[in-house]
């Protein structure tokens, strides 16, 4: 009776409140703005600007603005309620954001009944979008990029690998998904490690994997402080010279890249987005952040943010303010990112993407380390889907 209660005082409260200005269309942005987390909101709301810069600020007929609220870190319940806060005293007609996916999959009753068009821009569990018909997500998911990896390691004449990931929803997710791929094609995990989310020191869960000495380690770990340190201890602990080939996602994602020096060179990962990828599109998405924000540095959580705005600025020309028009119109959606060439899964609501092949190495220019992608996998879509 209660959640009934809730559900109808959201309805009632949706329903009879003042509507905006008819040319103004409202998005909500909850994301962590504060403690370890915090880079990453501050890079979407980086990449919302740039989109603005060099979009304008109107889609048709309608000006669009930004909320931010900032959730700090893994709390569903804020979430939510930061979400009812912007539905009901703020109005407004989408929703977006979203690092985590407790946070993610918190929401999806509420939009689900307010038919809030909500666009994810990283939250990376293949679960979340079956939740709520009104999910549309312009990141990635955990099978997306997992599954070829394991395949392109297998190609490499990699036949022995650890699985070393955090336990949570999306490390289960990556662990799944490249031990089902891997083992597809012929290949052995040896063992599976499940680390706690909360873990600071990765140096047990390495000497495991160092004693056992596979071909090849594979690891995902949410991305920020863990990543970083994940990827150290890696280095530090000698398992490159012992001969096991480091497998990841994001761990040497570029906001921390820098700091771990030259023992990244030569670590291969499998992501949707470089920093380097050779595009124009790309090369003047980074120029106008650069200007915009000269100590700013652009990752996955960059372009999910800028990919997120264009998704909504096509969904407010075709649709308005009409949630459930603009999710239809969303589904065939396809367009040219700063990441390549992108188009709206109709089914999953996910974005279908190439997945590149990166490798750590020092550019001969600048000096600076970065992902240079080494090979591509086209237009893959969210494999998990249907698991």
């Amino acid at each position: 009776m209660k959640q009934t209660a809730k559900a109808l005082g959201l309805t009632l409260a949706l329903a009879t409140s003042t509507a905006a200005a008819a040319d103004e269309i409202k998005v909500g942005v909850i994301a962590p703005f504060s403690g370890p987390f915090a880079q990453y909101g501050i890079q979407y709301q980086q990449a919302i600007e740039v989109y603005q810069a060099q979009h304008g600020t109107r889609a048709g007929e309608y000006e669009i603005s930004f909320i931010y609220k900032d959730v700090g870190g893994v709390n569903p319940d804020q979430s939510r309620s930061l979400a009812q806060e912007l539905l009901i005293r703020d109005r407004v007609d989408y929703l977006a954001g979203f690092t985590f996916t407790p946070n993610a999959l918190a929401v999806g009753p509420v939009i689900t009944q307010s038919e809030t068009p909500t666009v994810i821009f990283n939250a990376a569990t293949s679960a979340i979008n079956a939740e709520s018909p009104f999910y549309l997500r312009t990141s990635y998911t955990l099978w997306q990029v997992a599954a070829p990896l394991a395949e392109w390691a297998h190609d490499q004449g990699i036949r022995s690998v650890i699985t070393t990931v955090s336990d949570y929803g999306p490390g289960i997710d990556a662990e799944k998904a490249f031990q089902e791929a891997f083992g597809a094609r012929g290949g052995t995990v040896v063992d599976a490690v499940r680390m706690p989310l909360s873990t600071t020191d990765f140096t047990p869960f390495l000497q495991r994997v160092k004693d056992q000495a596979p071909d090849a380690v594979f690891t995902f770990l949410p991305g920020g402080p863990p990543t970083f340190t994940y990827t150290k201890t890696y280095n530090e602990n000698g398992l490159k010279e012992a001969g096991v080939t480091f497998l990841g996602t994001a761990e040497t994602e570029e906001t921390n890249l820098q700091g771990l020096g030259d023992m990244a060179l030569g670590l291969t990962t499998a992501y949707h987005y470089s920093a380097a990828h050779p595009s124009d599109l790309n090369r003047a998405f980074l120029a106008k952040l650069a200007e915009l924000h000269p100590e700013a540095v652009a990752n996955w959580a960059s372009v999910g943010a800028y990919d997120g705005v264009h998704l909504i600025y096509e969904m407010v020309r075709a649709a308005g303010s009409d949630g459930p028009a603009a999710v239809e119109a969303a589904r065939s959606m396809a367009w040219e990112s700063p990441r390549g060439p992108v188009q709206m899964d109709p089914e999953t609501r996910t974005i279908v993407q190439n997945v590149y092949i990166r490798e750590v190495t020092r550019n001969p220019d600048s000096g600076l380390l970065e992902n240079t992608e080494t090979g591509v996998i086209a237009t893959v879509g969210d494999l998990g889907w249907a698991k």
